[in-house]
């Protein structure tokens, strides 16, 4: 029997994938924060030298995206068949609102991921601001940034985007260890709290560029 046909199979799908899609944002957050140092459109152009390896790489990225959500969304549906209706004493009281929302979360966060990657990547949401190059010819990374997110609404989606990012992972996390069978009562404390740390660390880190911006303190 194929793995993706079994419930444990999916999870186990699900948590690899997704692994490598909070591996991905974590090294995409440390990249994007070098514009705080001004160094953001060195960090692009080494990035636009490995052309083909990124690009492989955006692909098996973006088959894990596409298997994560679909797999999400039929353990989903198989969980609400399961559940017995009508009678909410039966109800985890574990469950939190970032764990009932998980499959909203990651709908939306698949739209920001398409919208991010038409307005930075492709660049044909705003392409007034994508033709800009620095003094040494590189795309100008840095003021296609700041001049983005001088449009409130702009950084109004990347910040709220964060912070489903956040509910997202703050359930993910601890449904990564318990697939792989971590949780129990001495670990589920450290489980929480680093479903709660990490989360925060990146909600923080990709957000503050929009609200910097936005409140005039980079590329003021």
């Amino acid at each position: 029997m194929p793995i993706f046909s079994t419930s444990v199979g999916k999870k186990i799908i699900m948590a690899v994938t997704g692994l490598m899609m909070v591996l991905f944002v974590i090294v995409h957050m440390l990249g994007n924060l070098t514009i705080f140092a001004s160094h953001i459109n060195a960090y692009a152009a080494k990035l636009h030298a490995l052309f083909l390896l990124i690009w492989g790489y955006r692909v098996v990225l973006g088959a894990a995206v596409l298997a994560h959500i679909f797999f999400g969304v039929q353990l989903t549906l198989e969980n609400r068949a399961a559940k017995p209706q009508g009678n909410t004493m039966t109800r985890y009281r574990s469950v939190t609102f970032a764990g009932e929302t998980m499959i909203w979360t990651g709908l939306l966060l698949m739209a920001f991921i398409t919208y991010h990657l038409l307005h930075f990547t492709v660049r044909i949401t705003n392409p007034a601001i994508s033709h800009f190059v620095d003094a040494l010819g590189r795309p100008d990374v840095y003021r296609m940034v700041v001049l983005s997110f001088r449009h409130g609404i702009i950084a109004a989606i990347y910040a709220a985007s964060m912070v489903v990012l956040f509910l997202h992972l703050s359930h993910g996390i601890q449904s990564f260890v318990q697939t792989l069978g971590g949780n129990n009562d001495r670990t589920l404390p450290a489980v929480r709290t680093a479903g709660l740390v990490l989360p925060a660390m990146l909600l923080i880190g990709f957000a503050a560029i929009p609200i910097t911006v936005v409140v005039g303190m980079l590329g003021g």
